[in-house]
């Protein structure tokens, strides 16, 4: 009999059935992570690290007036792509004001900066690799849909320099920089839904981004 045959034969008697628990989930590798996309630095880079430089972009020191725009919380953690926490990374973010501004002596927009607005900020990620801001809900401005610049540097000198988007926004159909990802779940990795979170701070959003690197 050949091992055709054979092979119906015994699939037919129920004989096949001993070797199902080797394809048991258990036995089965941990899927990889999608690493998050890459994405230009920008021409806004900050240049002035001096300062208020922390996490929180709402309150400036020295400022008497708070930041314009929706207060959002934007927490995450930073991962390789097997889900290990990279301990000790570097996060950092930068975005325009709510008049469209960033904090850059090359933005030369039309309107005012706000001055109650930190425009960057710095944080190192825990022993299970979080981090957090407090921030404004992105804007968008001539050109671009809302977005927020994070780049990471992790202690095996690991980096990544991306930006995120707000997910349901309608500016993001016509947006270049956004579109360029071609691949659905590389843009979903740049993606983020801003929800109401009142539980945390009063009017306040928050987005969950997770950084993986590698």
């Amino acid at each position: 009999m050949s091992m055709r045959r054979r092979t119906l034969a015994a699939l037919a008697a129920g004989l096949a059935a001993p070797v199902l628990p080797r394809l048991s989930h258990a036995a089965s590798p941990r899927a990889a992570l999608v690493p998050t996309a890459p994405q230009t630095t920008g021409p806004f880079y900050p240049v002035d690290w001096s300062g208020d430089v922390d996490n929180d972009l709402v309150v400036v020191r020295g400022e008497a007036a708070r930041a314009l725009g929706r207060v959002a919380h934007l927490r995450g953690r930073v991962l390789d792509r097997e889900g290990r926490p990279m301990a000790g990374a570097i996060v950092e973010i930068w975005q325009c004001d709510a008049n469209g501004r960033y904090r850059h002596p090359r933005d030369r927009g039309g309107a005012a900066r706000d001055g109650g607005f930190q425009g960057r900020g710095r944080t190192r990620a825990g022993d299970d690799g979080a981090y957090a801001f407090r921030t404004i809900r992105p804007v968008a401005y001539p050109g671009r849909t809302p977005h927020i610049h994070v780049a990471v540097w992790a202690p095996d000198g690991t980096q990544l320099v991306t930006q995120l988007y707000v997910a349901g926004e309608a500016a993001n159909e016509r947006d270049v920089l956004y579109n360029a990802i071609r691949d659905p779940r590389r843009r979903d990795s740049v993606t983020a839904r801003f929800e109401p979170a009142d539980r945390i701070e009063p009017g306040a959003l928050a987005a969950d981004f997770d950084l993986v690197l590698g």
